[in-house]
């Protein structure tokens, strides 16, 4: 971002008075702490990442890898139903390095890898997943709205670059992990030696402490919210996750929260193991999730960059399903594994059109979610996880049962779903709009 956007360098003063003395001084600096998260996630997502890809490759033992992580899931699906109570009492701050420590847990299980180690470690990353992420969303959108408001700027394009920044940078993580793992696990070589799996995990925790040092540098946010649930009763829980269901927006949208997490796991789950191994084997798996990566990358950023309103994100959602829409398509119809160079080639493309499609719906997920639903912020976010993890566990569970021409045509069926109730969204809102001011 460019200071005029970011408000660096151009943030306008803003004089205190207290009695007979004035105090001037600048606004905090959010675009700061919108870096500082989106460094955090880097460094904490670039080990997880890589060490999620390499679940069934490397823990493979009575599929303890696979079954790991479909636990997980399915803990992250049932936390996130409480997330957004658990994030308003903590302060997004507080939720953002509480949920690091389940990260950090994980990885150091990995290098025991165990049925009474993975398992445990797997249900509590579910829970620290699901507050870490309702707070990274509450916290980014919280930091969006105070830039806009204290430099005077459009509260969507700011919503908009904070996102791009954001999740350009975790999509950098698909590159910078899968090229740790390549350099450390040389020539396939999984255990053992110095270049093996002990190294690489080490190497991953330390990553991971990095970012969860960095979490500590935040501004705290959301004081006001610290006393909000001291006297929370059940009935004021329920509503908090029941009353945000009974909103046409939020049911209109829900089909795109669900295949959004489709879409990732197609990736982890089916793209690594029933297109890339079978072509270029499983040396080329890290490779083909950097070339996803940066793709992914690129498209967050360019992504959040052009998003100023509905009507962009309108737009730019319907690109980024076109193009996966092809995909599928092409998996369904066209597609073969092939001799030569055309068949180390295709997955690789297939791996980057795939991430230009994620990068615009995790830009753009977010950032409408910040545009349409300024109370309730967290409520919201953990309605989103709620349903893309529970998205996720399916296609891990799935995945061993069905070919991956029945799980193409799954996700053929639900973005067609997701994409018709997303455009039938934007015209009941536009709808809304033009009515109020007649």
């Amino acid at each position: 971002m460019d200071p005029e956007d970011s408000g660096e360098e151009v943030a306008p003063l803003v004089v205190v008075v207290d009695g007979s003395s004035s105090e001037i001084r600048r606004p905090e600096n959010h675009a700061r702490d919108a870096h500082i998260l989106s460094f955090a996630f880097l460094f904490i997502f670039s080990a997880y990442g890589a060490a999620q890809n390499l679940q069934s490759t490397v823990n493979t033992e009575q599929g303890l890898g696979t079954t790991s992580m479909g636990i997980l899931y399915l803990s992250f699906t049932f936390f996130s139903v409480f997330a957004s109570v658990v994030v308003r009492w903590l302060g997004s701050k507080k939720a953002l390095v509480l949920g690091t420590t389940g990260y950090l847990l994980f990885i150091a299980s990995n290098l025991k890898p165990l049925w009474y180690t993975m398992v445990p470690a797997s249900l509590y990353l579910g829970f620290t997943a699901s507050i870490i992420w309702v707070g990274q969303g509450t916290y980014l959108t919280s930091a969006a709205r105070c830039h806009a408001k204290d430099c005077k700027l459009h509260e969507g394009t700011v919503i908009g670059n904070f996102n791009g920044e954001f999740w350009g940078f975790f999509a950098s993580t698909q590159v910078i992990g899968n090229l740790i793992s390549l350099l450390l696990l040389q020539d396939g070589n999984e255990g053992g030696s110095p270049t093996g799996t002990g190294l690489l995990f080490t190497v991953f925790l330390g990553c991971m402490l990095f970012g969860a040092i960095l979490m500590c540098f935040l501004s705290k946010r959301d004081e006001k919210e610290d006393a909000l649930l001291s006297h929370t009763s059940i009935g004021h829980l329920l509503k908090s996750v029941v009353v945000p269901l009974l909103e046409t927006r939020i049911q209109l949208i829900i089909p795109l929260m669900v295949y959004s997490g489709l879409q990732q796991a197609f990736v982890w789950a089916e793209f690594t193991k029933k297109i890339v191994k079978p072509a270029i084997g499983m040396s080329g798996v890290g490779g083909a999730m950097a070339v996803y990566g940066a793709a992914d990358a690129i498209s967050s950023l360019l992504a959040g960059r052009y998003t100023s309103g509905l009507s962009s994100v309108t737009i730019i959602v319907s690109v980024g399903s076109f193009l996966q829409i092809s995909v599928l398509l092409w998996l369904l119809f066209g597609y073969s594994l092939s001799p030569g160079v055309l068949g180390s080639v295709l997955p690789l493309l297939i791996g980057a059109i795939w991430g230009v499609g994620d990068g615009v719906f995790n830009t753009q997920l977010n950032a409408l979610f910040g545009m349409l639903f300024k109370r309730d912020t967290e409520a919201v976010f953990a309605q989103f996880k709620v349903w893309q993890s529970a998205a996720i566990a399916v296609v891990f569970f799935l995945s061993p049962a069905i070919d991956l021409e029945a799980m193409v045509i799954v996700m053929i069926v639900a973005l067609f779903i997701a994409i018709s109730a997303f455009l039938f969204l934007t015209l009941h809102i536009q709808k809304s709009s033009t009515e109020l001011h007649e």
